[in-house]
């Protein structure tokens, strides 16, 4: 350490010592990150200059160091400050004048907040390099594990150091807005914070992909995915200005700001991608169903996914018993609202004209231009599955606003 027995006056001061000493109280934080702080700022009470820009370009290398080492920021300012109070109270009182000690005074605080503002500078810059430099690493490896690249053992080993041991089940749950990426991905230290919390103590993983939040969960418990689902939607929740969405309350409006998708659990690397698959899946069923709930299961997703999966049978069913609805005056689109929302509420008209902001007499008189445009009548059995079918994939192939594919 620079100026070990460094001269104060007539007082000689263990620079050594009070640096040793800050590092205990900050916990153990390097000592070595000071660097030549307390020289300097030892000279700065002496002559009341300023730190030059050398030395603030030591402090700003000690922070990038510490970030790069995992050194908190907090204890990084604790060290710096700690050593500077441990210096002040070695420096002799009688400099002579109460003006002298008010000069000394002021450019140690100086000292110290310029010193201060270039270690965390430094620490900053540093971070988000190394958060960035892991950002990519994780993508890289999911999309090595997703396309199938590398072997097994090599995927294993790579899940390993990122914190995931692939041979056990695990969890995917993907979170995405309203629009195909349209909102960003939320990754951070903040929700990183948040998973691995609910997570723990399984592992976890998340990354942005898409620009959908994908967060792997490893599963031996069973309920590791639900809490982190949890935990998750009041986090977006709060970050898009709202709690979370009340999916229990009859008649929500619209879609969640943010969803959720979980697929199912399964083992090692591939079940990593069949879960991923699944949530991808099942999130883009819940977007184009519109669904209310925040969060989303692939297994309860399961009729809507094998609708889509023959989109020429379900394309031939809404063809067939929906497009008389056009002819309608207004078009199909309020003869559809009218059946989803009576199909939703058990077939009784009542609750769908709540829902639907409009009369009752409105909702009898619109199922009736259903009955009568297409020869189906919503209230009988075997006509009613067929129409409540045709209505959804109506909404999953997102017609009549988009026209039907041709035979």
């Amino acid at each position: 350490m620079p100026g070990v027995n460094a001269r104060s006056g007539d007082r000689r001061v263990d620079l050594a010592a009070i640096t040793q000493a800050a590092s205990r109280e900050t916990g153990g934080v390097p000592a070595g990150l000071l660097g030549g702080y307390l020289p300097a700022v030892l000279g700065a009470a002496s002559s009341g200059r300023r730190l030059a820009a050398a030395e603030l370009a030591e402090y700003a290398r000690s922070g990038e160091r510490a970030a790069e080492s995992g050194v908190a920021l907090r204890g990084l300012v604790d060290l710096y400050l700690s050593a500077t109070w441990r210096l002040w109270r070695e420096l002799p009182g009688d400099t002579g004048s109460p003006a002298a000690l008010r000069a000394a005074g002021l450019a140690v605080l100086r000292a110290a907040d310029d010193a201060v503002a270039a270690a965390a500078g430094g620490f900053e810059r540093a971070y988000l390099s190394v958060a960035r430099r892991e950002e990519a690493e994780r993508r890289e490896f999911f999309e090595d594990l997703l396309s199938g690249r590398g072997g097994v053992g090599d995927l294993l080993a790579r899940g390993e150091r990122l914190g995931l041991r692939l041979a056990g089940p695990h969890q995917v749950m993907l979170a995405g807005t309203g629009g195909y990426g349209g909102g960003g991905s939320p990754t951070g230290t903040h929700i990183d914070a948040v998973v691995a919390e609910a997570a723990a103590p399984s592992s976890s993983l998340v990354l942005s992909r898409h620009g959908r939040l994908v967060v792997i969960v490893g599963s031996t418990g069973g309920d590791e995915a639900d809490r982190v689902a949890r935990a998750l939607d009041r986090a977006l929740g709060h970050r898009a200005g709202s709690g979370p969405a009340d999916a229990s309350e009859p008649g929500a409006e619209g879609p969640p700001p943010w969803r959720i998708a979980i697929g199912r659990y399964y083992p090692g690397p591939s079940g990593v991608v069949r879960s991923y698959d699944e949530a991808a899946d099942a999130l883009d069923v819940a977007q184009r169903l519109g669904l209310p709930d925040p969060v989303v299961r692939a297994a309860d997703l399961l009729i809507y996914q094998v609708l889509l999966r023959d989109r020429a049978a379900i394309t031939d069913l809404v063809r067939t018993l929906l497009t008389p609805l056009a002819r309608a005056r207004g078009g199909a689109g309020p003869l559809l609202a009218t059946l989803a929302a009576y199909y939703a509420r058990g077939g009784v008209a009542a609750a769908a004209a709540r829902d639907l902001h409009v009369s009752v007499r409105t909702v009898t008189y619109r199922l009736a231009r259903v009955r009568k445009l297409t020869g189906r009548d919503p209230a009988r059995s075997p006509d009613a599955l067929a129409l409540q079918v045709a209505v959804i994939g109506a909404r999953m192939l997102d017609w009549p606003a988009t026209r039907l594919e041709r035979e």
